[in-house]
């Protein structure tokens, strides 16, 4: 199975320095733009799933794809719990929370959980298949300790998020 990896488009809260976390969001009106260049880049994929947050779903639907679309809570950014909705800056660093949950929210480590969870049942489901995933960042890093790089989580979460046109991995 081939795994396309996409972060959601850009938010009102990327664009203000905002930790949405499992806050709903709103794409902007740059966010908008993408999530149909998205829909350019990946109109050859067989399924699409997607995070149930706001932000995500609507990035998927203006790309406008012809394959299904399934929202899965599994594919939910980390819960920053109190800090949802927060200045980036005001956060507690995220390396502190490799392990131990946000107060009130989860840990980047039940991120990853629930994104192998998730795993095993797409490739139950879809293993000849082009799967297209549209999430987060902390599903980015997730996957990419699961089957990219294979980095701890805590090195991946305080390198600076390099936004590219998607991820490929092959499960």
């Amino acid at each position: 199975m081939k795994l396309i990896y996409e972060t959601h488009a850009t938010t009102v809260d990327n664009e203000n320095g905002v930790a949405t976390g499992w806050l709903p969001g709103e794409l902007s009106a740059r966010g908008r733009d993408e999530a149909r260049e998205l829909g350019r880049r990946r109109s050859d994929v067989d399924v699409v799933f997607s995070s149930d947050l706001r932000r995500a779903v609507q990035t998927v639907e203006l790309a406008g794809l012809a394959a299904p679309h399934f929202q899965d809570w599994r594919l939910r950014e980390c819960d920053y719990g109190e800090f949802n909705g927060v200045s980036r800056d005001l956060r507690v660093p995220p390396a502190q929370h490799v392990e131990r949950p946000f107060p009130g929210g989860q840990s980047y480590n039940d991120v990853v959980e629930l994104t192998r969870s998730f795993l095993a049942d797409v490739k139950r489901w879809y293993d000849d298949q082009v799967v297209l995933v549209v999430a987060h960042s902390a599903n980015q890093w997730a996957l990419e300790h699961l089957l990219g790089s294979r980095k701890p989580m805590g090195e991946l979460i305080v390198a600076s998020f390099n936004w590219q046109p998607g991820w490929e991995y092959e499960l």
